[in-house]
């Protein structure tokens, strides 16, 4: 049986799923219609995941009901959802590095001619997908080394390539910038064009304003709120989400002092993904780093942080040079970097939260080489209620949420209390509750003399958190704009430029 224009392509009914003794869904209805964009939002922990996870075949419902173009679907795997017609793209990338892009995009179900792999057809195939997307990159090049966001357009174009009836996107734009969205957005209007669903899962408002034509909200695994469009006021959709009023989404930031922490000298990269970049950052300064995907941003504020080489210019600490050849050197000296993924490079997922914050202060947890116990858990006990990571110390870093991950990145480094805190992407994929901690948290950083770099795709986020904001363009200095100068469209004229 197959659907009319008034009968949904996926409905939902009673949906329950429980884990143990704990129900984290609780009866959640839900339809998705034919060439319809359905916004899905809620804090973490909302239950966003777990319902997404149960559509596309990952997770099974405790009970409740699903049907599928009119008949009864009860998915026992995710090849069994994709064979149905659904697709999932994840928040967390799942790519295989070792594989090239063609690959990954035709993973699990390669074309093959006279029973052999026809590459030809798939890099073909897979390019045609990366044009869409606007991806300049030879799907013939391995996966490995790629920046995040261009990983991200990979597995957006995974999904486009499944030809799939429905697709769930969960974060699709956490790490793209302004023409990467863009060129999305276009992308996801041909599909709506063509019948097919979409559940639209983001963290970012004013998209779902955009894109969305009704907007579902989930608060403590419960549909708790339904809007039959999309153009809803941002601050109404945050406090059905978060079940209060906000008054503000950014704190009011402190005035920087005179004196200069940090300087950068016409800085390059051996790999000209930046050239003669030369800023500097003031005691108590939240300096932000603007600029479209590929402008060179995070590159920048690794050399910074001795992650990446460096070709030419200096780093200099109150007047002296400490340009850092290695992490280790940035870290004695004062400077911390939050990366942009947490997941891979700022934590052992599989360990503790202990654990995790004790790697970065060896020196506070140990006696004569040796990890005391006692010292470690009370160390990072501290640690965890200093920055109110909702979360025992003996728990895993898998078993969190993205906004208490990121805190815990953030309660590692800061209890070393360093003079430069640099932050990349600091709230990709973390709700609106846990977005204003992470600022509360930047404001005092400032209030307490330390220099902060962030960096963010997200204009809104940088606008409002920073004192000044250097934009990037093509690995350029486009120009430094004070916060009383600095809009989105004097922003986006010197990324663009």
């Amino acid at each position: 049986m197959t659907t009319d224009a008034t009968t949904p392509i996926l409905s939902l009914r009673g949906i329950r799923k429980s884990y143990g003794p704990t129900e984290v869904l609780h009866g959640i209805d839900l339809d998705v219609y034919a060439g319809e964009v359905v916004a899905l939002l809620g804090e973490n922990g909302a239950g966003k995941s777990t319902l997404s996870g149960i559509i596309a075949g990952s997770t099974d419902p405790t009970s409740g009901k699903m049907t599928w173009q009119g008949t009864p679907y009860a998915p026992t795997s995710p090849r069994e959802a994709i064979d149905h017609g659904l697709g999932l793209i994840h928040q967390e990338l799942r790519l295989l590095p070792h594989l090239s892009i063609a690959e990954n995009v035709y993973v699990g179900r390669y074309p093959v001619k006279f029973g052999r792999v026809d590459r030809r057809k798939m890099v073909a195939d897979a390019t045609e997908q990366l044009e869409r997307l606007g991806l300049n990159i030879p799907a013939t090049r391995r996966v490995e080394g790629l920046s995040t966001a261009n990983q991200q357009l990979i597995e957006i174009a995974k999904a486009l390539a499944l030809n799939a009836k429905l697709l769930i996107l969960d974060e699709p734009t956490a790490s793209l910038g302004g023409a990467e969205v863009e060129l999305l957005f276009k992308q996801v209007e041909k599909l709506k064009a063509e019948g097919v669903g979409i559940i639209y899962i983001s963290h970012r408002l004013e998209e779902i304003r955009r894109i969305a034509d009704r907007i579902v909200v989930l608060r403590d695994g419960e549909k708790v709120q339904e809007f039959e469009k999309g153009d809803v006021p941002v601050r109404t959709i945050v406090e059905s989400m978060v079940g209060r009023s906000l008054e503000r989404m950014f704190p009011e930031m402190p005035a920087p002092h005179d004196e200069v922490t940090l300087a950068v000298e016409k800085l390059s990269s051996p790999r000209g993904d930046f050239r003669d970049v030369s800023f500097d950052v003031k005691k108590g300064e939240i300096f932000g780093i603007a600029g479209l995907v590929g402008a060179g941003r995070t590159e920048l504020v690794r050399a910074i942080t001795g992650v990446d080489p460096i070709a030419s210019g200096r780093v200099t600490m109150n007047g002296s040079d400490i340009t850092p050849r290695h992490p280790w050197e940035a870290i004695r000296h004062g400077i911390a970097l939050v990366p942009e993924d947490r997941k891979d490079q700022g934590l052992v997922l599989e360990h503790s939260i202990t654990e995790n914050i004790g790697y970065c202060n060896k020196d506070a947890v140990t006696r004569n080489g040796f990890v005391i116990g006692r010292l470690l858990n009370k160390f990072a006990k501290l640690a965890i209620g200093r920055f109110g990571v909702k979360g025992q110390g003996h728990q895993n870093a898998s078993e969190m949420s993205g906004g208490n991950q990121q805190k815990v990145v953030l309660a590692k480094w800061l209890a070393q209390n360093p003079k430069v805190v640099v932050m990349d992407e600091p709230t990709r994929g973390i709700d609106v509750g846990a977005r204003s901690s992470i600022y509360d948290i930047i404001k005092e950083l400032a209030e307490d003399g330390r220099s902060v770099i962030v960096v963010s795709s997200d204009l809104e986020e940088i606008l409002g958190v920073s004192n000044r904001i250097l934009v990037m363009a093509q690995g350029k200095q486009a120009g430094i704009l004070h916060k009383s100068e600095a809009n989105e469209v004097s922003v986006m004229e010197l990324a663009t430029a």
